[in-house]
């Protein structure tokens, strides 16, 4: 695909969107690209907090040893030393953002990690300079203690966490990155003097004419223009068969060529194909924000001026009633308070749940539009299903044949497949295919017609065939009655109906029907067994909807339906406390689809149905909704993990770090193991997300009627 440049956001502000990698002005988070790039271009981000952590690690480490063991001459001087480069080069980010938050007057994580810091450092360098200033309050064994160690661990700590955090929150756009790597990286352009050259895909132009190998993939969405080959576009239409491309007819970027040569002209290009439409959704429903994430916002707003009060009522609490030196201790543990309390993990709770769910949906078919979508279709309990593309395939298929005495079935198929061969109705391509199969030998016909609306008519072996309803076997004064029965019994089982005649006779019956999808007998078992009550409505008439409700095991089903209808339904459902889901392939279901609490479209449909609804099935398989709804529930139960574990964690560790347990336990916690938690706290948010990478939704092989019916 066409590259544009990136535009970069925050995970937990999706509304801030910048041209370049930075830090988020109202949280401080790194930001990151809102599309992916499709290689493996370095992040900025990423490898500026590597270098920062690796090349100040060793004089975190001596500080840290010359702090707790050594005894050497001027030991302050030379800890701060050591210190200073980590502080203030390697820990020049966090104090950026910690700036940034005050000046911007949005207190968040980092003006509680960049104040610790600078409390501890900056403590210990006037400890250092002048100590004199110190009351002896301050004093322990003469001297008034520093700790700079404090400080360039905290440093070394939150970078290390970063590191983790950014590797982490990378995986998160994994699945992005494999759909776009479905798009070939070259194409072949085919000049004016017939000469073709080996283009970058970057470089395709709208108008190029491009040559397409038979294995090759089609590099950007286009129209044949000559040629003819077999196409494979299941990867994104959800078509199982290929589809025979002409002069004329559309291609798709990304899919397989057959076994023909194509030369194609370019109509879409880069951020306009369809498969960057598909990666487009994938993206924005993985920057948008769930209903859930509001509790998290709330509680965050007030968070940090919180932990301010609380981290200053810790040092003076602790420097009036402490034990000796109290104020060292206050100072200590009200840092110790700053860093643990950070919320970065709460504002991760929600965030790296949907963006870890949105991209194993992608991977299994199913694109949700947005967050909220993956919420309400983890409370859904009723599914209206349409017939027509939803549950069957959408087109045509052979079912059967009846010859009338004095013709055979396989005369009668013959007659049907040669006067067909000129005809490019559904119907007439599935007979033909039919007689090829079964390898009867076809007559081009002498002559060819076609009754608008009612069939055709021709000369076949020098016999006058007309071939369509009973409203043509009238008008060529054919007696079709005697058939009546047996066509009848066909239209029970949801048959269409089409008569032949030869030189004036009635000579059989060919039945087509729409079948059922091979998914869909296991799709509806896994969504009743999922507490899911299933309602058909379809456009068909009552007696076709009768025998695939019947076929299917579903007792509440409506034929004969308009949108209006389709819509009158959701509606009635929802107003006797349902929450529906409505899934569909037509224009004509897009009310519904749009009206619904989750609108689910099949990706093969309209343009409008997908516009209309809450998810896409990409590949058209239905077994897609009963893994949608296996990953929102799982999502919905992972956000929540996240938010109790976050909640819990600051509950937990704001009073360990002010001291609460001191006078039992005779034990504090340090700022360094502060910060330590605080990044793994961050780390376990997203470790927990990544989970939903792994969500299967087993679904039995099996046919299309419900056991025991």
């Amino acid at each position: 695909m066409q590259a544009r440049e990136p535009i970069y956001t925050c995970p937990m502000h999706p509304q801030v969107r910048l041209p370049a990698p930075g830090s988020c002005p109202l949280c401080g988070m790194a930001l990151e690209p809102v599309m992916p790039v499709a290689d493996d271009a370095a992040n900025p981000e990423l490898a500026g907090f590597e270098r920062r952590f690796y090349w100040t690690l060793p004089c975190t480490v001596l500080v840290f040893a010359l702090a707790m063991f050594g005894h050497v001459p001027h030991q302050a001087w030379l800890e701060g030393a050591l210190s200073a480069p980590v502080v203030l080069w390697g820990g020049w980010p966090l104090l950026t953002r910690w700036a940034q938050s005050l000046a911007t007057r949005r207190p968040n994580m980092w003006t509680l990690t960049g104040t610790g810091i600078l409390a501890a450092f900056g403590y210990s360098v006037a400890a250092t300079v002048a100590p004199q200033w110190f009351p002896a309050a301050f004093r322990h064994d003469g001297s008034v203690a520093v700790y700079f160690e404090s400080a360039a661990m905290i440093v070394s700590l939150t970078l290390m966490g970063q590191l983790l955090e950014l590797r982490a929150r990378a995986h998160t756009s994994g699945a992005l990155r494999a759909l776009m790597d479905l798009a070939p990286k070259t194409a072949r352009r085919v000049g004016p003097d017939g000469s073709e050259e080996e283009i970058p895909l970057a470089s395709v132009a709208v108008g190029d004419q491009l040559r397409v190998r038979p294995g090759a993939s089609i590099p950007v969405d286009g129209v044949v223009a000559t040629g003819e080959s077999s196409v494979d576009e299941a990867m994104l239409t959800g078509e199982a068969l290929p589809a025979t491309k002409r002069p004329g007819d559309r291609l798709i970027g990304a899919t397989i060529n057959g076994g023909g040569s194509l030369l194609m002209r370019a109509e879409k290009i880069g951020t306009d194909t369809v498969l960057a439409q598909i990666v487009q959704l994938v993206g924005q429903a993985q920057r948008s924000r769930a209903p859930m994430q509001r509790l998290a916002d709330r509680v965050a707003a007030w968070f940090v001026l919180a932990v301010v009060a609380i981290a200053l009522s810790t040092f003076i609490v602790w420097g009036l009633v402490g034990p000796e030196p109290g104020w060292l201790y206050g100072l200590l543990n009200g840092v110790a308070v700053l860093i643990i309390a950070c919320p970065c993990a709460l504002g991760l709770a929600t965030p790296m749940s949907i963006m870890s769910a949105t991209g194993r949906a992608a991977t299994l078919g199913v694109l949700f539009h947005d967050a909220a979508a993956i919420e309400a279709l983890a409370k859904v309990d009723t599914l209206i299903i349409d017939k027509t593309g939803t549950l069957t395939k959408g087109k045509p298929a052979f079912l059967g044949q009846t010859a009338a005495p004095g013709f055979s079935e396989d005369g009668v198929l013959q007659l049907a497949a040669s006067i067909d061969q000129g005809s490019e109705h559904p119907f007439a391509q599935a007979i033909v295919s039919e007689a090829r199969r079964r390898k009867l030998t076809l007559t081009v016909p002498a002559s060819f017609e076609s009754a608008s609306g009612v069939g055709v008519r021709g000369l076949v072996d020098g016999k006058r065939i007309a071939f369509g309803s009973t409203a043509l076997m009238e008008r060529d004064g054919v007696a079709w009655k005697s058939m009546n029965g047996a066509a009848d019994a066909l239209r029970t089982q949801g048959a269409s109906v089409i008569y032949l005649a030869s030189d004036g006779k009635l000579a059989g019956l060919i039945a087509l029907a729409d079948p059922l999808k091979p998914c869909t007998g296991a799709a509806l078992e896994g969504l009743r067994s999922g507490g899911l009550g299933i309602i058909m409505a379809t456009g068909d008439g009552v007696a076709t909807a009768r025998a695939v409700a019947a076929k299917l095991g579903i007792d509440n089903y409506h034929g004969a339906c308009t949108p209006a209808d389709k819509l009158a339904l959701v509606e009635a459902l929802q107003h006797q406390g349902k929450v529906v889901a409505m899934a569909g392939d037509g224009i004509n279901d897009a009310p519904a689809l749009a009206r619904a609490d989750v609108g689910i479209a099949m990706g093969s449909g309209t343009d409008i149905a997908i516009a209309s609804a809450h998810v896409t099935l990409v590949n058209g398989d239905l077994r897609g909704i009963v893994r949608a709804r296996v990953i929102a529930a799982a999502t919905v139960r992972n956000m929540r993990q996240n938010l109790g574990f976050a909640l819990v964690y600051n509950a937990l560790g704001i009073p360990l770090a002010a001291g609460v347990l001191y006078p039992f336990t005779g034990q504090l916690l340090s700022p360094m193991l502060a910060a330590l938690a605080m990044s793994l706290s961050s780390v376990s948010v997203i470790a927990n997300a990544l989970r939903l990478r792994r969500v299967q939704a087993p679904l039995k092989r099996q046919g299309t009627a419900r056991p025991g019916r």
